[in-house]
C-alpha cells in the first residue's frame, strides 16, 4: 500500500517537472515577431491626398482671413481720406441708351462702377470709355458692373456706345439729378469762361448699397488701374 502511494507521488512528480520543463522551454523561446503591414500605393496616395486636402484647406482659410483682414485696413484707410466713402451711394432711376430703365434697386447685391463723364464723342470722353472697354474683362473678373452717366439723350448714348462697341450702360441725366446727387454738377472754368457742368468723376459701389470709394476730378491716363487696384482690395 505504501509503495502505491510512493508510485503515486512519483508520478505527480514527473508530472510536474515534464509541465516545468515545457514552460521553460517555451519561455526560452524567442517570441514570434508579427512582420509590418504591407501599405499599398493606394493606401499611400490616400493618405497623401488627405494631407494634402487638409493642407490645402488650411492654407485657402489663411488666404480668405488675410484678405478680409485687408479689405478691413484698406475700407478704414479710404474712410479716413475720402470724404464719400462710407455714406449710401445716391438711389436713381435712369433710362439708357436702348430706353431701359436702370435702377439702383435691380442693382443691389452687386457692386458697380458708376462713372460720370461731360458729354458723348468727345476727346477725353472717349478716351474713358475706350479705356474701360479695353479693360472689360478685367472689371468682370471682380463681378464689376460699370455704368456711365451724362446729361446727354438716350439717342445720343445709342450713338456714341454704337460708334465705339461699348459693352456697358449709358445713362440718360438730363435733369442732372443723379449729378447733382452725387455732387458732380459744379461750377467750371475754361478760357476765363465760368459754366455748369460734369465734373469727371468716378465712385466704386459695393453690393451693399456703400461708396467704398471716390474719385474726382478724374484724369483719364491710369484711371482704369486705379479703380481696379481698389477693387481688389475694397470689394
Amino acid at each position: 500500500m505504501a509503495a502505491k502511494k510512493q508510485s503515486a507521488k512519483s508520478k505527480i512528480t514527473l508530472t510536474k517537472k515534464s509541465r516545468s520543463a515545457t514552460a521553460a522551454k517555451r519561455a526560452a523561446k524567442p517570441a514570434e515577431v508579427m512582420p509590418p503591414k504591407k501599405v499599398t500605393k493606394k493606401a499611400k496616395a490616400a493618405a497623401s491626398g488627405r494631407a494634402v486636402t487638409a493642407e490645402t484647406g488650411l492654407v485657402e482659410t489663411v488666404k480668405q482671413v488675410a484678405k478680409k483682414v485687408v479689405r478691413a485696413a484698406a475700407s478704414v484707410a479710404v474712410k479716413a481720406l475720402d470724404g464719400d466713402a462710407g455714406r449710401k451711394a445716391p438711389d436713381f432711376e435712369l433710362l439708357n441708351e436702348k430706353g431701359d430703365r436702370i435702377s439702383s434697386r435691380e442693382l443691389a447685391g452687386s457692386p458697380y462702377l458708376l462713372y460720370f463723364y461731360p458729354k458723348d464723342d468727345t476727346p477725353g470722353c472717349t478716351r474713358e470709355a475706350c479705356d474701360i472697354r479695353d479693360n472689360f474683362g478685367r472689371f468682370g473678373k471682380h463681378g464689376l458692373r460699370v455704368i456711365g452717366v451724362s446729361p446727354d439723350s438716350k439717342e445720343s448714348h445709342a450713338r456714341f456706345a454704337k460708334k465705339y462697341g461699348l459693352p456697358f450702360a449709358l445713362l440718360s441725366d438730363p435733369q442732372k439729378q443723379l449729378a447733382k446727387a452725387y455732387g458732380v454738377w459744379q461750377k467750371k472754368q475754361n478760357y476765363g469762361k465760368e459754366y455748369m457742368g460734369i465734373v469727371r468723376s468716378s465712385f466704386l459701389v459695393g453690393g451693399d448699397g456703400v461708396i467704398k470709394k471716390s474719385y474726382r476730378n478724374v484724369k483719364v491716363d491710369g484711371h482704369v488701374d486705379a479703380i481696379l487696384k481698389d477693387a481688389q482690395s475694397l470689394l
